[in-house]
């Protein structure tokens, strides 16, 4: 338009002056001649007020759409023209720091979130995941996200994810699972580009629990059993001498031999508290884990028979070569096992299983299973489903696995077996 409007101006006064020359006088030629002047000063002083202005800002446009803020615009010598260059420079300016600010923030973010002990899971709009870190990969057993991407929390294979599906936005949990884990859940959101996203926090309190426990059962285990071994110990001596005293008299001395025996019986009941706290070290040695499973087996068996207990090997054809305390291993193999049959009673089955990808241990029986309120309080201490129990066996079984590092897990599956499972 205003090129066709320029062409306008320079056409019809020369056309005009073109007829006065040959049609009228000088004067009236030169007074064209002024005319076209005069429009060819206006013309120039249009296009830097208005044209160039114009074309300035559509400039600007043309990088805001491109989102080139590194760009700046020329200062042209008009004032009015200037002062838009200037206002649109120091715009495009703090837009460039701002960016530059979002992108460092961002990068520190997703710095902070993938070296971060806690385990953070982002949510989608539908509820599948969108993001996971290096750590929640790590508590789900997975080695990095990709594998969990895109999924659901009720389609990851991990008993923690299942909980983590039922937990309800802003509320926060302390979950335990079944292979004595504890986990501290939260789960809140925040606004990302106007939607509302869902976020999980998962913290694991596994280690500072397992302390906690450890030294407050230490105490009163040692308190009880000063207490208990020094009363014994003077009640044994004074019923020694007394035994002593009423050895012709056969009615007494049966009642004090009974009242000796259960003084033995107190002490070595006190001992059992105490072994827990005692568990030394494991001295590790590679050796053949069929072997060992076994030879606990054999020890096992006859108890298994008096009930009717069949005991069904089931043991991997390459036998596992694992690094390992056979000592302390063989404990926690007779007391599993022993906890499987007290859980059949009679007439039953245990099926022992290993293999070697991953290197595993199973420990599968058919006695009355675990309900999901007992499978989380299994592994704490003093805590027993049997009448006569002291709740020291899965606190020494825990103790002995956690210091060779092995992870397990104690659970009744839909097949109504209950799996002991060792990972090595």
């Amino acid at each position: 338009m205003f090129r066709i409007l320029t062409l306008l101006l320079l056409v019809i006064p020369a056309g005009l002056s073109y007829y006065v020359f040959y049609s009228s006088s000088f004067y009236l030629f030169f007074a064209v001649e002024v005319l076209i002047f005069i429009t060819a000063i206006c013309l120039f002083a249009f296009y830097r007020r208005i044209i160039k202005p114009l074309q300035i800002i559509g400039d600007g446009m043309d990088l805001l759409k491109e989102q080139d803020f590194s760009s700046r615009l020329r200062r042209v010598g008009q004032i009015e023209a200037d002062r838009i260059v200037d206002v649109f420079n120091k715009m495009m300016e703090q837009l460039k720091n701002e960016r530059l600010y979002l992108r460092e923030q961002n990068h520190f973010l997703d710095l902070l979130v993938n070296a971060s002990p806690l385990g953070v899971i982002i949510l989608d709009l539908d509820g599948n995941i969108r993001a996971a870190n290096p750590a929640a990969c790590k508590i789900f057993g997975l080695k990095y996200s990709g594998n969990i991407a895109g999924k659901k929390l009720t389609a990851i294979d991990s008993p923690l994810a299942a909980e983590l599906a039922h937990l309800k936005k802003y509320d926060s949990q302390i979950i335990r699972l079944n292979n004595a884990s504890i986990y501290k859940c939260t789960h809140s959101s925040f606004i990302d580009r106007g939607f509302q996203h869902s976020f999980l926090l998962i913290e694991s309190l596994t280690e500072e629990v397992f302390k906690a426990e450890k030294k407050a059962y230490e105490k009163v285990i040692r308190m009880i059993a000063h207490e208990v071994n020094n009363t014994t110990a003077g009640i044994t001596s004074m019923l020694d001498t007394l035994q002593d005293t009423f050895k012709e008299t056969e009615d007494i001395n049966d009642v004090l031999q009974v009242a000796i025996e259960r003084c033995y019986s107190m002490t070595r009941f006190i001992t059992n508290f105490a072994d827990v706290v005692r568990i030394p070290e494991p001295q590790l040695q590679e050796r053949n884990l069929n072997q060992l499973v076994s030879s606990g087996k054999r020890f096992m068996e006859n108890a298994c028979r008096n009930r009717n207990i069949q005991i069904v090997m089931e043991l991997s054809d390459t036998s596992p070569l694992v690094k390992i305390d056979s000592v302390l291993f063989e404990q926690v193999l007779v007391n599993i096992i022993k906890n499987a049959a007290e859980s059949i009673g009679r007439d039953g089955r245990i099926h022992i299983r290993t293999a070697n990808d991953p290197v595993c241990l199973e420990i599968a029986d058919t006695g009355k299973g675990i309900d999901k309120e007992t499978e989380a309080r299994l592994f704490s201490p003093f805590f027993s489903t049997k009448s006569n129990g002291q709740g020291l066996g899965l606190i020494f079984i825990r103790e002995v696995l956690n210091k060779h590092g092995y992870t397990f897990s104690l659970q009744t599956g839909t097949d109504r077996l209950t799996r002991f499972r060792i990972w090595m």
